[in-house]
């Protein structure tokens, strides 16, 4: 290949980097990249690139000279500092005109900080969140860019050709301006975090509650996934489920520490969802619960000190039919969660002026992402028959469908206090569809507590205005 050919240019070649580099050659365009660490990029292109149109810069100056003008450079470092710091090293690399994507986990300010700062330098920017591992990296990832729809149009055949595809449509969509391509990254992490908590409750119950073994769990997740459970993480749970451990032959799931762990993209949205006042239970227990998973020595003291853990039990004598309620009452619970994350997504549009088009996100992660799941295409329809929707439980075919099921929603949770196996993802997400659906809430009597000790003031159902009581005579 000669010089200044490349089309695009990938700087970064870790898992994903070089994942993404190898998807984008596969489909016809030709590649510069660039690592810090050059023993990395000879490794990779002697490895991996082969015969395909790839080219690599020495430098990062020989990097920039390689690509096409106007240059169009995606940055896969890790989030924070890293990307500022190559951001900079870029910078006088660059000239007006060329186009910077921020390819990683950004927090949704860092991304509106540089993308005002490049605007002041006459470069374009986008915040693109990607996911779907290494593995959608590589074959086909969903994309989920914001910023400038002028950047965005420059790289969108590419990124269209790169994307996984839905019937025939990529998985990628311009989503707004500024940040909002990592702000729905996020949501969409947070959403995986209370999908992941749901799943690991379902297992624990089967588990350690009803004492099914883990061939036979294997079995139930696999089959759950062949119906209205199919999802990409009910998937990958049934193949965990099935992996033995080849040291010892057991179940290597057993064999892993209770410890998880995380990288703030689920607290980032519990902590959004807070400051936009939308309330987001199941996403927020999520991350507790990881927080308390790794408090593993207080735990382990509690248990000797508060007694034994949970111990198996019948169900009332009949596990066969409880199984099928606990495959209805994940299915509601992961509706809830998901219309959780989709509520703060229209909370922030409004907020942040995304104008995200909802019916778009959820066509963007149909495919190639890790919350995949057949549900989302009824979520889409909701979106698609009632764009100003502000929570998707508001359409009539979505809200019946929890509805049908919340009677096993109830079963699951009360069966898990039963047997002392906990369960709060469950359980949030029931409360949280029992408080949205009640016309009045006891809030009331907070109100009145508060002006009691503060002098707060509170408002009449009966009266405009503020009111105050002297309660004490």
């Amino acid at each position: 290949m000669s010089k200044t050919e490349c089309d695009i240019g990938v700087l970064g070649l870790g898992v994903m980097g070089r994942s993404f580099a190898l998807n984008m050659a596969d489909r016809g365009f030709r590649v510069g990249v660039y690592n810090r660490t050059e023993e990395k990029t000879v490794r990779f292109l002697e490895e991996q690139a082969g015969g395909r149109p790839i080219e690599a810069g020495s430098t990062l100056q020989a990097f920039a000279e390689i690509l096409k003008r106007p240059r169009a450079v995606l940055i896969f470092v890790p989030a924070g500092a890293p990307v500022d710091e190559t951001i900079d090293e870029l910078i006088p690399l660059l000239d007006p005109g060329d186009l910077v994507v921020d390819c990683g986990n950004s927090h949704f300010k860092d991304t509106d900080r540089r993308n005002r700062m490049l605007a002041g330098k006459g470069l374009l920017f986008l915040g693109l969140g990607v996911s779907g591992g290494e593995s959608g990296a590589r074959t086909g990832p969903s994309l989920m860019p914001g910023g400038s729809g002028e950047a965005y149009r420059r790289i969108r055949s590419i990124l269209e050709a790169s994307a996984a595809r839905v019937g025939g449509e990529p998985c990628v969509a311009y989503l707004g301006p500024g940040s909002a391509g990592h702000y729905v990254k996020m949501v969409h992490n947070g959403i995986e975090y209370g999908l992941m908590e749901l799943i690991a409750e379902s297992y624990d119950l089967l588990r350690r509650g009803l004492d099914l073994s883990v061939e036979q769990l294997a079995s139930t997740y696999a089959k759950w996934n062949e119906g209205v459970l199919n999802s990409y993480l009910i998937e990958i749970t049934a193949r965990v489920l099935e992996r033995k451990d080849e040291k010892t032959g057991r179940p290597l799931v057993e064999l892993i520490a209770d410890r998880a762990r995380q990288k703030g993209t689920g607290r980032w949205t519990s902590m959004d969802a807070l400051d936009l006042k939308t309330p987001v239970p199941t996403l927020d227990t999520a991350v507790t619960m990881r927080n308390l998973s790794d408090r593993r020595e207080e735990r382990e003291t509690a248990a000797r000190v508060l007694g034994p853990e949970a111990g198996a039990a019948s169900c009332g004598g009949d596990r066969e039919a409880f199984l099928p309620r606990l495959e209805q009452g994940l299915l509601a619970a992961m509706i809830l969660a998901y219309a959780q994350g989709m509520s703060l997504l229209k909370q922030a549009s409004r907020s942040y002026g995304y104008g995200l088009d909802m019916s778009a996100v959820t066509g963007v992660w149909r495919g190639g992402c890790i919350i995949r799941s057949a549900l989302l295409e009824e979520i889409r329809g909701a979106f698609r028959e009632e764009p100003d929707l502000a929570n998707p439980l508001l359409s009539p075919a979505l809200g019946r469908a929890v509805m049908k099921r919340r009677a096993d929603l109830v079963k699951v949770v009360s069966t898990a206090a039963e047997l002392g196996v906990p369960v709060p993802g469950f359980m949030s997400a029931l409360a949280w569809f029992d408080a949205l659906r009640s016309a009045r809430l006891p809030a009331n009597l907070i109100m009145a507590q508060r002006d009691y000790f503060g002098a707060h003031r509170y408002e009449r159902v009966d009266e405009e205005g503020t009111f105050h009581t002297q309660w004490e005579a």
